[in-house]
């Protein structure tokens, strides 16, 4: 049997990437940092072994940074057209796939949300907000 695989890009195509084997693990991280780097309420990222992870092309085009007081977090963007991309954790056990970065179901949803302690205090639950498929109506 051959095992799951998922490709994910950036916005400009110039970066792609594949994850083959264990998707690992989905989870959605509140920490004020990924707030910052995700510029959105929580980040939705997938973790997994750097063996099951590969560039494909354009990993010329990655940028890295990462904060040097942090003992997990780094960041990681296309140089072109700023899309978050996959980055090696400092420990370098993880890749940390950014979920929105996919170009494939990975075929696992979320298990999880950490840093809750630290979650915005504007947040509000995705589920109890009102839901449209594309832009909402005008309102007059």
């Amino acid at each position: 049997m051959t095992p799951p695989t998922a490709t994910g890009s950036c916005l400009c195509q110039r970066v792609t990437y594949e994850i083959s084997g264990n998707m690992g693990i989905f989870q959605h991280c509140n920490c004020s940092r990924c707030r910052k780097f995700t510029g959105s309420v929580f980040s939705a990222n997938l973790m997994v072994s750097p063996d099951d992870f590969r560039w494909l092309r354009g990993e010329e085009f990655v940028a890295t940074f990462a904060l040097p007081e942090a003992r997990h977090f780094a960041t990681a963007f296309c140089t072109h057209c700023g899309s978050s991309l996959p980055w090696k954790a400092q420990s370098g056990r993880a890749v940390i796939v950014p979920a929105g970065t996919l170009d494939d179901d990975p075929g696992i949803r979320p298990s999880q949300q950490i840093y809750c302690g630290s979650r915005a205090v504007w947040y509000s639950d995705p589920g109890s907000l009102p839901q449209f498929d594309e832009l909402p109506p005008r309102k007059r």
